[in-house]
């Protein structure tokens, strides 16, 4: 029997870039646009403030951007906030790398296993689900779902009673399954 396991966003993750007024690295956005418009031309950035000192960094959204070219409902959800707009933007590549951030998912997400029915079964075969891209270690979420410790479950794949398709080992943010054999 297939168990379906779900990696979901609990909040929204932290920025990780450097603070120019203080040694923290991180930056918490609570889903605040800035729109300006120059005749015709628009500006958008996501603003975030840092963790340590409060100051605030813009993340360039769009940047001198034709007004008539930007639909109008993404025109709509920056000018009331949309804290899923906030999420969709935060997850695109382009956004990323335009700013020179990457995102820190600690404690901003959460393994739904559906219940704890499969613990007692000598076979599982797992299929996880990532709701968002967040970057997660397999082990870590095998060991979570299943009760086990990192190292218990390291043993198991070395002894090949946890196979999958896919490597298992650095961080995977794409779906994926495995079977475990107790």
């Amino acid at each position: 029997m297939l168990t379906d396991w779900v990696v979901m966003p609990t909040c929204l993750p932290l920025i990780a870039r450097r603070c120019h007024s203080c040694v923290s690295e991180r930056f918490r956005a609570h889903g605040t646009f800035r729109v300006n418009a120059h005749h015709k031309l628009l500006d958008v950035w996501l603003l975030a403030l840092c963790t340590g000192c409060g100051e605030t960094t813009k993340v360039t959204v769009l940047e001198r951007v034709n007004v008539r070219s930007v639909r109008p409902e993404l025109l709509e959800r920056l000018h009331h906030n949309d804290l899923g707009l906030t999420a969709e933007l935060l997850q695109d590549p382009a956004v990323r790398r335009r700013n020179h951030i990457s995102l820190d998912w600690d404690d901003a997400w959460r393994l739904d296993t559906g219940g704890s029915d499969h613990l007692d079964r000598a076979v599982i075969d797992v299929s996880v689900r990532f709701a968002a891209r967040i970057p997660v270690r397999p082990v870590r979420l095998i060991a979570e779902g299943c009760g086990l410790s990192r190292a218990e479950v390291e043993r198991l794949m070395t002894e090949g009673k946890v196979v999958s398709a896919v490597r298992l080992g650095g961080r995977r943010s794409s779906d994926f399954s495995f079977t475990l054999k107790r």
